[in-house]
């Protein structure tokens, strides 16, 4: 489980100048179901592992990416994991939640409505019973922007390397993420990229000479999740 670094683009020809963010762009607060982080634990560790510019994807909300930002003293883009009718999409930089259970394309429609990014996270996860469908990823193919090539809660390195080969073969940029439903894990997989200027475009810029430094989770780590999820159930049904 030792750290791997992968390029977002292309290997840059020269050392990138100027700045450097150490970015992670797929995380969950306490808004997420299957979370119990809250914002300023969130927050605290960020600060601990020297993240300074994140994405908040709580499930089908962006309302913890919003309570983040109200408190981060670093860049927070407001995000979120949709659930469409065919398995999920991420959306970056938006303005207000999307609905679930709209198909892929309308999703990313809605997404772009918004001036925001398409991301397809874990697209070829085995082991998840949310991850987008095929025939959901044809769809959303002309829409998307970036592909999660190495997500730290992929139990199998072939499922993130086959997201690295898709991303090759349409010519899509790529990110490394966290995925991160605990405190523990914020850190642990980043992207380093230059400072942008906070735009989507800027920050497509950025990321395509950015590195993926990447790092495994224990698969253990969703019997947490899973337990937590059932917990917070049982809690709202009293």
């Amino acid at each position: 489980m030792g750290e791997r670094i992968l390029f977002a683009g292309a290997p840059p020809a020269l050392p990138v100048e100027g700045e450097m963010l150490k970015a992670d762009f797929h995380m969950h607060t306490h808004y997420s179901p299957d979370s119990v982080l809250p914002p300023e634990k969130l927050v605290a560790r960020c600060l601990h592992v020297g993240l300074d510019c994140i994405a908040v994807t709580d499930h089908n909300t962006t309302e913890g990416a919003f309570a983040v930002r109200e408190i981060a003293p670093f860049m927070v883009i407001i995000g979120e994991e949709v659930a469409t009718s065919e398995g999920e999409v991420t959306g970056l930089f938006l303005s207000e939640t999307i609905p679930r259970g709209l198909s892929p394309v309308e999703t990313a429609k809605r997404i772009k409505e918004q001036g925001g990014l398409v991301s397809l996270p874990h697209p070829f996860d085995r082991f998840r019973s949310e991850v987008i469908t095929r025939s959901g990823i044809e769809d959303v193919l002309p829409y998307a922007d970036i592909v999660e090539v190495f997500n730290s809660r992929n139990n199998m390195d072939a499922d993130n390397q086959k997201a690295h080969e898709f991303a090759r073969e349409h010519g899509l940029l790529t990110s490394g993420v966290s995925d991160a439903h605990t405190a523990i894990e914020l850190g642990r997989t980043f992207v380093t990229m230059p400072e942008f200027d906070g735009s989507p475009r800027g920050f497509l810029e950025s990321l395509s000479q950015g590195e993926i430094h990447a790092r495994k989770m224990s698969p253990l780590i969703h019997i947490v999740t899973s337990l937590t999820k059932i917990r917070k159930k049982m809690l709202r049904s009293r």
